[in-house]
């Protein structure tokens, strides 16, 4: 089955069509035959980029003034590389067929608890939703309302972020808010990036062997955006996200967590709205915010090396916070197999994980300096022989989770 996999933002429209099935899965042969992207929606001046399996990255500025323009854009490099392969006389023109659609969709609530073929009901539950991500949703939906109108008898499923936390308890998703805010409004902690989380700790048992239902790890989604998860038996039993993404660990323009007074004190003393205070705490925080510089940890590491305190300031309060959390979760979960480090940052930056798992080894978690220095963002485990837990990175594939619960769902097979 080809699954076209959607993830679309208010400006932009990340695609992949991806070939899988159960043989497939089990072999770990899914084949990705486009991925692409398709930024600044909505001007004469949009970027779209894009390959076919292992041809050059072909790039091109166009004017595609909404998302249906530009799902129509992603359909049209679709047929354009189907017509190409039928007059090379090549067979790639079925293999560029769409059989199913998934969507990644951002929150899904409390009744959304795991991936879902979408009908009129699931879309009047994910509307649903919109006040609890009202910058996200939206935009999630308008993916599916273009291809419901271009591909009317074509299977189309969600597949939501928040599904993987559902497994938490009470007493970690609650806020202590009088109770009536939970009851009337649903304020409490969702999390998010579970779909991210839910495949590397896949991907963990698979590479380890591990049991599903034996495993406890921490998974540390280190981005733009980064959150901590404990999963204690194979499920999700705290995660420092929240009610919004905003809750957590500091991240590249997001404050992470604070205390609400200063929200008060800001509001007051500076005489800030509401939507300049969530302006603030949302975009002009976190390590960007810190080092006055830049959200990038590639930057911020080589000005560290050079010598500027403030940019060595925002990477210790990110590895610190990080660490922090770690030590919760590890108290929380009681036991530990392994730590887990994914997402842009988590995969790639050797001396982030360093500065993180600094101390840990009085836990019993030991870096190898060796093995974290020559991973070089490939997938490997990272920690000494003799630590007691074992600390991997393991690059991260939303998309690939998405067109597999495509696919089973469209099948009706259960999910993993």
């Amino acid at each position: 089955m080809n699954v076209l996999v959607l993830n679309c933002g208010s400006s932009s429209v990340k695609f992949q069509l991806i070939e899988t099935d159960s043989e497939k899965i089990a072999d770990r042969a899914d084949v990705v035959h486009l991925q692409g992207l398709i930024e600044k929606i909505g001007t004469a001046e949009a970027i779209v980029s894009y390959t076919f399996a292992d041809s050059p990255l072909k790039r091109s500025s166009e004017e595609l003034l909404n998302h249906h323009a530009a799902v129509s854009r992603v359909v049209q490099i679709l047929e354009q590389g189907a017509q190409a392969a039928a007059a090379a006389g090549g067979t790639q023109g079925r293999k560029l067929a769409i059989d199913a659609i998934g969507h990644r969709m951002v929150h899904g609530g409390e009744h959304f608890t795991e991936s879902h073929l979408i009908d009129e009901e699931v879309v009047r539950g994910i509307e649903r939703a919109i006040p609890l991500a009202p910058l996200h949703n939206p935009h999630n939906l308008k993916g599916y309302y273009v291809c419901r109108d271009m591909f009317r008898d074509t299977p189309q499923v969600a597949v939501f972020d928040t599904a993987f936390h559902h497994t938490l308890p009470p007493y970690a998703f609650l806020y202590g808010l009088p109770y009536d805010y939970y009851r009337r409004q649903r304020i409490r902690r969702y999390g998010f990036h579970g779909t991210s989380v839910r495949y590397v700790s896949y991907r963990y048992r698979e590479l380890t062997g591990a049991a599903k239902t034996t495993s406890n790890l921490i998974v540390c989604h280190l981005g733009n955006g980064c959150s901590i998860t404990a999963i204690e038996n194979g499920q999700s039993v705290d995660t420092s996200m929240g009610f919004t993404p905003l809750e957590g660990v500091m991240m590249g323009t997001r404050s992470g967590d604070i205390d609400p007074s200063i929200i008060l004190h800001l509001m007051t003393k500076d005489e800030l709205a509401p939507h300049e205070v969530a302006t603030l705490l949302n975009r002009w925080s976190g390590l960007y915010g810190l080092s006055g510089e830049s959200n990038d940890m590639r930057h911020l590491l080589n000005s560290m090396a050079a010598g500027d305190e403030r940019s060595k300031l925002a990477v210790q309060v990110f590895c610190y916070r990080i660490r922090k959390y770690i030590g919760a979760y590890w108290a929380a979960l009681g036991r530990l197999d392994a730590i887990i480090f994914t997402g842009g940052i988590g995969q790639n930056a050797a001396m982030v994980r360093q500065l993180i798992c600094d101390r840990l080894d009085a836990l019993g978690a030991t870096l190898d300096e060796g093995r974290n220095l020559s991973l070089g963002g490939r997938e490997g485990v990272i920690s000494a022989p003799n630590s007691r837990v074992s600390i991997w990175a393991i690059p991260t594939n939303e998309e690939l989770l998405i067109a597999r619960d495509t696919y089973r769902v469209v099948h009706g097979l259960p999910l993993p």
